[in-house]
């Protein structure tokens, strides 16, 4: 049998666009497909600057009648990641200052019209384009995709299937139903039963409506959205089609994250089996963010978006509480996000000189030297879908302190305070319940106790630092995935899927409205 061949359609994959955990995530699993043998492609739009870090750029196919006006379909190969990459060439909806924001941080007014174009760009590469292999699967990623799997079904492409996989639930792609026409949306597909939520166009709920099967992140997350707690609204929705739901997990590029050989700790590497260079990236980190300089203080990072969903709120609460009851106790952050919580952790870092340091904005290589400097991770979540950042803070020895949510509930093992400090010996991290300042306050005590404790703490690192959770997991069930989709629907031999009856209830309200402020489109 013929290899499968996919293309996945994503809005940023690394190193050629990254705002978060998605453009990671996509390029790691598109990379380990590549590696098993597994013809994969990936489409994205051409922001500025992503065709000068390509090579071999070659013409496809110039595309007329596409939302946002006449684009460019280009072919090339990232050198970095040793991908195929499509490029959609249109510069007045990707030449930008950002990928999703304007230099305010504000979204596009037209993200609709730029996100929609990428998915009729890979329904017409889908259809047949010279010079561009035709998938079997489109592997739609995220809210920013969502479209690809309603035009798939409008175009009655009965030889292609379409996967969708959910990263964040709460990130909608929310939109004025009266731009669907705009968008090349047909009116039938923008009721209560398809594309319309809350009298807007979801993008997310026409991935999850008409995609063939749903994947998400991890497992626990998968349970977790078909409650009503996590599923954003569209828990009945997923619960219909939850013979669909596929939970496999994310991984992590552990050749780009390894502190044996990361090129960001300088002469400084380090392993389980040789752990000595974590005492001197910690006095490197405690150096290079104007911390005191003391083996034995406790350094606690936290590197993750300011916002309410990451505890930002509980954050700016916990840890001046928390460093007041422990006067060994040392902070770093790295993050942005909400204004209020970076200036109030500003201001904590100017009430504990030496003790407490924060930096406002991301930077990749500062990022890799937190990990290796810090004894632990503080990572609360009100929810998380899957959690790289915990992951690699395990991979360097920072034991991780997170929300018992998402993916973190399956990726960090503890036993929990009735088995003992002692069952701790088989941890990997410290998991806690709750989102208050007294929960989070806790846990770090708990941590700070366990700290204190060299062969236990040593004993948790260890732990962490062996686990596995690269990326070739995660892509033999995609393999398999794809595989049983494009046998089941050999090219032209069968009808198109039917839809099935899938009842949404209409509701009074958005369910998020007086909840945790979620940015909906974007």
């Amino acid at each position: 049998m013929a290899r499968t061949r996919s293309l996945m359609v994503a809005s940023e994959a690394f190193p050629l666009a990254k705002s978060g955990g998605l453009g990671d995530a996509v390029t790691g699993l598109a990379q380990a497909l590549s590696r098993a043998d597994t013809e994969v492609g990936l489409l994205m739009p051409a922001y500025r600057g992503v065709r000068e870090r390509v090579v071999g750029t070659h013409h496809i196919a110039h595309l007329a009648g596409m939302p946002g006006g006449e684009a460019t379909l280009v072919g090339a190969l990232c050198p970095e990641s040793g991908l195929p990459v499509y490029l959609l060439c249109n510069d007045a909806l990707y030449d930008r200052h950002g990928l999703y924001q304007d230099e305010h941080g504000q979204p596009y007014a037209d993200n609709a019209l730029r996100y929609a174009a990428l998915a009729h760009a890979a329904v017409r590469m889908a259809g047949g384009l010279p010079g561009a292999r035709q998938p079997d699967i489109l592997h739609a990623q995220d809210w920013h995709a969502g479209l690809v799997p309603l035009l798939v079904r409008a175009a009655g492409l009965r030889y292609v299937k379409t996967v969708f996989t959910v990263h964040n639930l709460a990130f909608q792609g929310m939109f004025p139903l009266a731009c669907a026409r705009e968008l090349g949306i047909p009116e039938s597909y923008c009721t209560d039963d398809g594309a319309r939520f809350y009298d807007q166009l979801s993008f997310l709920k026409a991935g999850l409506r008409y995609a063939d099967r749903i994947t998400t992140v991890s497992r626990n997350y998968a349970r977790e959205i078909l409650t009503p707690e996590f599923g954003c609204g569209l828990d009945p929705l997923l619960r219909a089609r939850a013979a669909d739901l596929v939970p496999i997990p994310n991984g992590i590029d552990d050749i780009l994250w390894n502190p044996a050989s990361d090129p960001h700790l300088g002469r400084i590497g380090y392993s389980a089996r040789k752990p000595a260079g974590k005492t001197q990236a910690k006095r490197a980190l405690q150096n290079a963010l104007g911390l005191h300089v003391e083996r034995g203080a406790a350094l606690l990072a936290m590197g993750s978006r300011l916002t309410e969903q990451k505890m930002a709120d509980v954050a700016v609460q916990a840890l001046p509480a928390a460093m007041e009851r422990h006067p060994g106790l040392q902070v770093a952050v790295i993050g942005c996000g909400d204004h209020r919580y970076e200036q109030a952790l500003v201001e904590l870092a100017a009430r504990y000189p030496g003790r407490c340091a924060v930096r406002i904005g991301y930077d990749e290589g500062i990022a890799h030297r937190l990990h290796a400097g810090a004894d632990m991770l503080l990572h609360g979540s009100r929810f998380e879908p899957f959690g790289l950042t915990p992951l690699y803070a395990m991979r360097y020895g920072a034991v991780p302190i997170g929300s018992r949510v998402g993916g973190m509930a399956d990726t960090i093992v503890d036993p929990g305070e009735l088995g003992g400090d002692k069952a701790m010996l088989a941890a990997t991290g410290v998991l806690f319940d709750g989102d208050s300042p007294h929960d989070m306050g806790q846990a770090i005590d708990r941590a700070l106790r366990l700290y204190a404790q060299p062969a236990v703490w040593r004993c948790m690192q260890r732990n962490g630092m062996a686990c596995e959770f690269g990326w070739d997991m995660a892509a033999r069930p995609y393999i398999d995935l794809f595989a049983s989709l494009a046998g089941a629907s050999p090219r032209g031999q069968v009808p198109a899927p039917t839809i099935r009856p899938e009842p949404v209830p209409a509701y009074a309200r958005h369910p998020l409205d007086g909840g945790i402020p979620v940015p909906l489109a974007y």
